[in-house]
Parts: C-alpha cells; sequence; structure tokens
C-alpha cells in the first residue's frame, strides 16, 4: 500500500500509495497520479511517505521541477532538496525493478565515450572525467539525475528508455554530479 501525506504544517504529512499533503489549507492525500494539486492547497510545507517512491512536481501537469521521495519524512521543503513550497501534481513510480542498469554518454545520440552503471554514484566525477552527460540509455530500473555530488541539486527522474539529449529527461543543462536508483526499501 502506497500513499503521500503533504501537509500545511511541520507535523505529520504522509505519502504512499495513497499520498498525503498537508498544506495552508490543511491535508491532501493521494492514492494514485494528480496531475493537478491547487485545488486542494497554495502550499506544502512537509511531506511523508509510508510507501512506494513519488515523483512530485512544481507546476500542474507534471511539470516544472521534479522531486523524487522514497519512503521517509520530508519536514521542510529544504528536505526534498525544493527551491520553494509549491507542490503542483504528483504520480507514483511504477515498482521499482530489484535490477538497474544503465549506459551514460559524453555526447548526445549516444555518440563519445560510454559508461555502464549499475550502482548509485554519489560523485559522478569521481568515476567520470566529465561533468555533463548528453545522452543516456535505461535499460533497467529507474534512475534519478541530480544536477550536484551527493544527491543535491536538481532531480531528473529516468525510466527505462533512451534519452538522446539532456532536453529529453527535462534538463535545461548536461550537467549532472551524482546518479542514485529507485529502489523499494
Amino acid at each position: 500500500f502506497h500513499h503521500l501525506n503533504l501537509n500545511k504544517n511541520h507535523s505529520d504529512a504522509s505519502m504512499d500509495s495513497a499520498g498525503w499533503f498537508n498544506s495552508t489549507f490543511g491535508s491532501h492525500l493521494c492514492f494514485s497520479d494528480c496531475p493537478e494539486l491547487s485545488s486542494h492547497f497554495s502550499r506544502c510545507n512537509s511531506i511523508r511517505v509510508e510507501g512506494g517512491t513519488w515523483v512530485v512536481y512544481e507546476r500542474p501537469q507534471y511539470t516544472g521541477s521534479q522531486y523524487i521521495l522514497m519512503r521517509g519524512e520530508y519536514p521542510t521543503f529544504q528536505s526534498w532538496n525544493g527551491f520553494n513550497d509549491s507542490i503542483r501534481s504528483c504520480r507514483l513510480i511504477g515498482y521499482p525493478s530489484s535490477r538497474h542498469r544503465m549506459r551514460i554518454y559524453e555526447r548526445p545520440d549516444f555518440g563519445g565515450q560510454m559508461m555502464e552503471l549499475s550502482e548509485d554514484l554519489p560523485s559522478l566525477q569521481d568515476r567520470w572525467r566529465y561533468r555533463d552527460i548528453h545522452s543516456a540509455h535505461v535499460q533497467e530500473g529507474t534512475w534519478v539525475f541530480y544536477e550536484s555530488p551527493n544527491y543535491r541539486g536538481r532531480q531528473y527522474l529516468l525510466e527505462k528508455g533512451e534519452f538522446r539529449r539532456h532536453s529529453e529527461w527535462g534538463a535545461l543543462h548536461p550537467v549532472v554530479g551524482s546518479i542514485r536508483r529507485v529502489v523499494d526499501f
């Protein structure tokens, strides 16, 4: 069972296959994808994920900055690496895979140097001599690119498939500092 709880106060808020959003106007519980949350609240101050993995978006219709939330407590928007307390849509990420495999490339369209990954990388530059990733092929599992090392900065969800350019995973720039697998805890 999964749900998400969003909260206006810094008290309980949770998200699992049902999701609670506690906001300026109270709480909201989501059980499935929700493309428009602004009718339920204007600000989101805390979230608790009780099961599953969710992606919440800064704007309606799954647009804007995205934040990937796994099981745990997020007492402030800074704790989910948010830039503000605006959450306008959310969706439950499909069942995480137990196997993960992805190839990253230094150039668009799978050109240049390639590296295959199957584990998390808290600092991409420790293993990859480039700061940028211009294309990626997710062969198994679901992954998150973070703009900065140690899983900080803007987040980009990559599900199984081919990404020929960084804009296809939603990034304005190809900078990636760390990479994490989405796993179910």
